[in-house]
């Protein structure tokens, strides 16, 4: 992986509350700023929601920006991640495992603690987290809290 001073991560909803297409512009504006600042990974949790519309952005990015890296910080094995999945859902996740550049899996199985591991991991290695935040509560939430805790720059669409 890159130094931290070059990689952005992000930590988002499963749900969206805004239009998706909306969400996308953001986010699109927001990696190319942080491409324009230098930044050359970007780190994203393979979760539903946020976490793929991000990784997709990312892959279809490297075609104008060949420099940059799409990385999958995974919280667990994929068929522990995936388990409760719709099949359409576990088949756009192994694309995207295909198309990033670095995968981390970052335990062994299952825990209770292994997503918020996985989103600790994701701030310690990033100078940026790039965010959709619209809840007061849940993973989100504790990964932004967290991440102004280590002064992360923060940038919320």
């Amino acid at each position: 992986m890159n130094t931290k001073e070059k990689t952005v991560c992000f930590s988002g909803h499963r749900d969206f509350h805004d239009p998706k297409a909306e969400i996308e512009k953001s986010l699109e504006a927001a990696i190319r700023q942080c491409i324009d600042d230098g930044a050359e990974s970007f780190i994203t949790g393979g979760a539903l929601g946020y976490d793929t519309l991000a990784a997709w952005t990312v892959i279809r990015l490297r075609e104008e920006y060949p420099q940059i890296k799409l990385v999958l910080a995974l919280p667990c094995p994929p068929a522990a991640q995936t388990l409760k999945w719709k099949d359409e859902q576990k088949a756009e996740y192994e694309k995207i495992r295909e198309l990033a550049d670095e995968e981390h899996i970052l335990s062994t199985c299952y825990t209770r603690s292994c997503m918020l591991d996985r989103n600790r991991f994701m701030v310690d290695n990033s100078y940026r987290i790039i965010h959709y935040l619209r809840s007061d509560r849940g993973g989100t939430r504790y990964t932004v809290n967290y991440a102004k805790k280590q002064g992360i720059e923060l940038i919320g669409i």
